[in-house]
């Protein structure tokens, strides 16, 4: 599912996506329409995608896309269906081409749409602190609960049995039921990417969202940036206790517990059952497997297979580690 709230501006004529990314040689590339920009494994045959690591090289061969931006070095791995498009920076045409379809999504301002929620339909159904303000297209289930000082901006479906806590701020996110949010929580601004070019930074744009599920609980201070191209997930039954940052694009599987402090960073997969110690760091584009336990303080920097145990920096299996540190 890829952001129901972001407008799609599309489609566009190939040969106006390839004057964007600097492709000048358009001889090659007939008169097509472009719907929309979505990763690899997301695209169909009316889209383009990209691919900038041979780590995704498995899901670049199967993918439906009928343009990639990639390299010349990569390009082989796509199939026939696929034209690859070649360019020098793949993530930065990547951003261009994002942000011709989704413009929207470059502004991350506050929410100028909201307003206090005593003046709006909710207020019958939802018990609510002093100020607490809501945005447009906002939509929120039974029996839930709003702390004081809170905003829920736009762009945001809360589910029953709901939760949110005190001086939080919630945009571009979907709970489903019996989620609970707990104070000071940021979910749902854009993560932490961009380009330097020529003395300034070039924000790449946030088309995602934050999804949590069923039955979680995320801790005080937490914040959960919406994802670039993919959803940022938190999958149910998982518990994140205070002062935790997941960054775009990260999937957290089922029933797992992450202790206070912990950073993930983008697009990282953490498994099923996983437990993760107090102010541990794992790396961008890794994958956790299930039942793995990571000591605290560790620091994750490659894939970690099932039923692991882990611990140190660079993590490694804990026997070798107490081994190491007797």
């Amino acid at each position: 599912m890829s952001n129901p709230f972001f407008l799609n501006h599309g489609p566009f004529d190939i040969l106006d996506l390839l004057k964007i990314i600097g492709i000048s040689d358009k001889k090659n590339y007939s008169q097509k329409k472009v719907f929309d920009i979505k990763d690899l494994v997301n695209a169909s045959n009316k889209d383009i995608t990209f691919f900038h690591s041979k780590k995704y090289k498995d899901f670049a061969k199967n993918t439906k896309a009928s343009f990639c931006i990639t390299s010349d070095s990569l390009k082989s791995e796509l199939p026939r269906n696929c034209i690859p498009l070649v360019v020098e920076n793949i993530l930065l045409s990547t951003s261009k081409v994002t942000a011709k379809f989704y413009p929207e999504s470059l502004n991350d301002n506050f929410d100028d749409t909201t307003i206090n929620i005593s003046e709006t339909k909710l207020k019958d159904k939802v018990k609510f602190g002093k100020n607490v303000l809501v945005g447009k297209n906002v939509s929120i289930g039974s029996n839930c609960f709003i702390g004081h000082n809170s905003i829920v901006e736009k762009n945001v479906s809360i589910g029953n049995n709901c939760s949110i806590g005190s001086s939080t701020i919630i945009r571009n996110t979907i709970l489903k039921d019996n989620v609970k949010i707990l104070d000071n929580c940021v979910i749902g601004k854009h993560g932490f990417g961009f380009f330097p070019i020529n003395s300034k930074n070039l924000r790449y744009p946030h088309i995602g969202i934050v999804l949590i599920e069923e039955n979680c609980e995320i801790g005080c201070g937490a914040t959960i940036d919406r994802g670039s191209m993919s959803n940022t997930v938190i999958a149910k039954n998982t518990y994140l206790d205070n002062q935790i940052h997941i960054a775009h694009n990260v999937k957290i599987g089922e029933n797992s517990i992450i202790a206070g402090q912990v950073g993930i960073a983008g697009s990282s997969i953490i498994g099923n059952n996983v437990k993760i110690g107090g102010q541990a760091g794992i790396s961008g584009h890794l994958k956790i497997g299930n039942n793995v336990e990571i000591g605290g303080g560790s620091g994750v920097i490659r894939d970690i297979p099932d039923n692991t145990k882990v611990m140190g920096y660079p993590a490694k299996n804990i026997r070798e580690f107490l081994k190491e540190n007797k």
